[in-house]
């Protein structure tokens, strides 16, 4: 399981969402990035989608789950 409180990009705030872990200032799931991918949409297209979630929050929380699997295959 990730640590994403070492993630810059997001957030968890209680009773927000859930506490579900969110782009920060926004309401969207990180999780939301990720199902949207394996559903076959791009990332532009994920932006357009969720317009509260930059382009620099999308690629930060991409960057920090390939980095914890380098970390755990290591």
């Amino acid at each position: 399981m990730l640590d994403w409180s070492q993630c810059s990009a997001v957030e968890r705030v209680p009773g927000k969402v859930s506490g579900a872990w969110v782009f920060k200032g926004t309401r969207v799931p990180v999780q939301a990035l990720f199902e949207n991918l394996e559903g076959g949409a791009t990332v532009d297209q994920f932006l357009a989608w969720f317009p509260g979630v930059t382009r620099e929050q999308a690629i930060a929380a991409l960057k920090f789950a390939e980095l914890s699997l380098e970390i755990t295959s290591a």
